[in-house]
């Protein structure tokens, strides 16, 4: 009876501990802002028209696409980080470029570091073999969606402009084609001396996971604490890890990879899209009609909180894991 007690006892000190840890998780940073449902439809379904056929790089209807971001940076009173928005790619056949915008950083030193956000625009364009009669691969879910929250975390960061740390938003093209932007990108910003902190890319988060007790699940979760930073910063579950993604090897497969390996520093991708709950990938069938806003919404309301505290920690939190 005693032992049994004394177990009992034990069992409530263990809980009370538990319960004491969980209560030190800092409050997510307080963000009086609202993302608005009807801005991510409103970028979502236009990056998704049929009159930008596909968003293949280098043709006239990324053009659109392109034209379209460069406005929002401007609308926002975002400026460019090069001479204009556009970043010609140095390593793809045809004229093509990244689209970059940038934020300079308030505090007096921080802001010589950068923090880059990012996003793949382009798709896989037409393709006339596809059976049926739609041939428009419009990527709703790869990447439009993707692209629309970076550009609701971009019209975010734009209102308020104050972020010690400088930000670069990126708009990466011919991801389709071998990571083609991100690549050219990286390896000319560590020419420069860039001096980064860390990178996060979203891609294809137009679908929430099923039975899942987090929202989105990150790529390369053994390379850094980046993850677990992260749910702290939003103050929720919202960033867990899935198997599926070591198995496809995702970290080496998007944008966060060539910053990864040019600077060694965490870059790392989000993403909602586990193999299972959605059947349409590289097919014309990936429409915005598909694509839960609301979803998407929620999510980039919680991103934040978790933006914020990446660009105006006074330190380093987030630190690759020893290897």
């Amino acid at each position: 009876m005693n032992k049994i007690l004394g177990f009992a006892v034990l069992l409530l000190v263990g809980c009370k501990t538990a319960s004491t840890v969980k209560d030190q998780v800092p409050a997510p940073v307080e963000i009086a802002y609202e993302v608005k449902e009807a801005n991510v439809i409103e970028t979502l379904k236009y990056l998704t028209l049929d009159e930008l056929e596909g968003r293949d790089s280098g043709s006239a209807g990324i053009e659109k696409a392109a034209v379209y971001l460069e406005n929002q940076f401007k609308e926002n009173g975002i400026k460019p980080y090069f001479s204009s928005y556009r970043d010609t790619l140095s390593n793809y056949e045809a004229t093509s470029y990244n689209v970059v915008g940038y934020i300079e950083g308030t505090d007096p030193v921080l802001k010589n570091e950068f923090v880059i956000l990012g996003a793949h625009y382009d798709h896989i364009g037409i393709t006339p073999d596809v059976k049926g009669t739609d041939k428009i691969n419009n990527g709703a879910n790869d990447n439009a969606s993707g692209s629309t929250i970076l550009s609701e975390v971009s019209r975010y960061l734009g209102h308020f402009k104050n972020n010690k740390r400088s930000v670069l938003i990126v708009y990466f093209s011919a991801e389709e084609r071998g990571l083609l932007g991100a690549r050219h990108l990286a390896d000319k910003l560590k020419a420069k001396g860039f001096n980064l902190y860390t990178m996060l890319n979203f891609e294809m988060v137009g679908v929430p996971m099923q039975g899942k007790d987090f929202e989105l699940y990150i790529t390369g979760p053994q390379t850094s604490n980046m993850w677990q930073k992260m749910n702290e910063y939003a103050g929720s579950n919202l960033i867990g890890v899935i198997p599926e993604e070591r198995q496809y090897q995702l970290f080496r497969a998007s944008d966060n990879f060539p910053f990864y390996v040019a600077f060694d520093v965490p870059s790392q991708t989000v993403c909602s899209f586990d193999f299972n709950n959605y059947k349409y990938y590289h097919h014309p069938a990936d429409e915005f009609e598909l694509m839960d806003t609301k979803f998407m919404t929620n999510i980039t309301q919680k991103m934040l909180p978790v933006v914020s505290k990446l660009i105006n920690a006074d330190t380093k939190e987030i630190q690759l894991n020893k290897k």
